[in-house]
């Protein structure tokens, strides 16, 4: 992995100590309240996704609105990208416009290291292919802290399409730095040793587990069809497994979600779920990254 120079940007979860990340979580929880949120009015930030997004692209959007920030939106067809251009220099163009923030979701694993040298906004990872997502991490482990207030002793199971998964890799290293217990399920197909060695089945997962963290199938990243019919009975939460989970156990996912393929339909909703919860976390976790980079306290 490229070196990251300069301590203004958040390109990995491996980036960050555990006295930044709880730095991170308490100051979000600050931010819950409108009184606490500094303003950044005058100032613009740029949020370039190459890839689809919906929950990551409108946190960031709203996020950014709340504090202050003029946004400028841009996609893989709008922009000069379509013609040659590199990401470096639509950066560097973006930033010599006045941009004082950018956010970037791009297919290549790594590829905002390259850029970081050159150009002096700070940067932020929204997501780069099958690399990371350190902002879905945070925002995960933010409602992890919420719900349990610590991270040590916590054992936790991240199941799911585990090789194309940039959640799982960076959400398994932070969760593990941390001081919990990570263990994996996983079609043998989908396994990552570079990730994992400790697999369970399900069943295990269910009755053992604090944190039950699923994973989306993403069918965009395989080079075949993959047949799903079978994987919520072999692999996924159904009904009667939910009903065998620990009372204290909390259901994630950092969505979209495959109802009916990796969890019910009905345990969406359920009251273990803090699916939707995280999606409101998402807002208020990406102030305060954004904060704490403009401020320089990362």
């Amino acid at each position: 992995m490229t070196a990251i120079r300069s301590k203004r940007n958040l390109l990995s979860i491996k980036q960050l100590s555990n006295e930044q990340i709880y730095h991170l979580i308490h100051l979000a929880e600050k931010l819950k309240d409108p009184v606490n949120r500094p303003s950044f009015s005058g100032q613009f930030a740029a949020n370039l996704f190459l890839e689809p997004s919906t929950r990551t692209k409108t946190s960031f959007h709203i996020a950014e609105k709340r504090l202050g920030f003029d946004v400028v939106e841009l996609d893989g067809i709008d922009s000069s990208l379509t013609k040659g251009e590199s990401l470096y220099d639509t950066l560097k163009t973006l930033e010599s416009l006045g941009v004082g923030l950018a956010v970037v979701r791009q297919s290549e694993v790594d590829g905002l290291s390259t850029c970081t040298e050159g150009v002096d906004i700070p940067l932020i990872n929204a997501g780069d292919g099958c690399g990371e997502h350190p902002t879905q991490s945070l925002l995960d482990l933010y409602t992890i802290y919420e719900h349990f207030q610590s991270f040590k002793g916590l054992h936790v199971c991240i199941a799911g399409d585990l090789k194309h998964s940039r959640v799982a890799r960076s959400n398994a290293y932070a969760l593990r730095q941390l001081g919990a217990t990570v263990s994996f399920v996983s079609k043998p197909e989908w396994q990552d040793p570079t990730m994992a060695q400790n697999y369970i089945t399900m069943d295990e997962a269910v009755e053992t587990c604090d944190v039950l963290m699923l994973l989306r199938i993403q069918h965009e990243r395989h080079t075949g069809h993959e047949e799903t019919g079978s994987y919520l009975e072999q692999y996924g939460l159904t009904v009667e497994r939910e009903a065998r989970m620990m009372k204290h156990s909390i259901i994630l996912h950092p969505a979209p979600v495959n109802r009916g393929v990796e969890i019910d339909e009905s345990l969406v909703e359920c009251e273990k779920s803090k699916i939707f919860r995280q999606m409101t976390n998402g807002v208020t976790m990406r102030m305060a990254i954004i904060h704490a980079l403009m401020k320089g306290e990362l």
